[in-house]
């Protein structure tokens, strides 16, 4: 297994809507392998695959505090919705910002799993917030997209000179 480098805010790559995966061979099962050991090593409780550099509708998530609960969601697709309310929301391309932004506290998911088998998943809470999470990064989109004007331009410069400075 590898870690893979994660993209950060504001990287081009991380607005590009993912394409669908077609392929299901030995070659995912290793990218999905490295991208749980770079999610853990982050550490995050997701990561799509576009902040990776790569794109393709995947996502890897672990959302238990063992650390053992491994999902993957491959062309994922929210099929209905509940409870919006107000939730705390970081990203591993965002580092060390964290802001309010609403979520859906409950959802019904159809994916596919690693080997291209379909599933459905009901979620709350924190997987559910994850999940929409995960799914806007393959839509090209970011948490702090749900934010004002001000503040996603203030979250850009503080992360360019972080950047300019490492």
């Amino acid at each position: 297994m590898a870690l893979l480098q994660i993209l950060h805010h504001p990287d081009p790559r991380l607005r590009r809507k993912a394409a669908p995966v077609t392929r299901f061979d030995d070659a995912l099962l290793r990218l999905i392998d490295d991208m749980f050991e770079t999610m853990y090593a982050a550490p995050g409780t997701g990561l799509a695959a576009n902040q990776v550099g790569l794109s393709m509708r995947l996502a890897v998530m672990d959302c238990s505090d063992a650390r053992n609960q491994r999902v993957v969601l491959i062309n994922p697709e929210i099929v209905s919705t509940d409870e919006q309310q107000e939730m705390d929301e970081g990203c591993l391309s965002v580092p060390d910002i964290f802001d309010k932004v609403q979520r859906y506290n409950r959802l019904h998911l159809r994916a596919l799993d690693a080997h291209g088998e379909p599933f459905e998943l009901c979620a709350f809470g924190l997987m559910a917030q994850c999940i929409q999470h995960e799914i806007d990064h393959l839509d090209g989109k970011l948490y702090i997209d749900y934010l004002s004007p001000l503040k996603r331009e203030r979250i850009k410069k503080k992360l360019l000179k972080a950047a300019a400075s490492a």
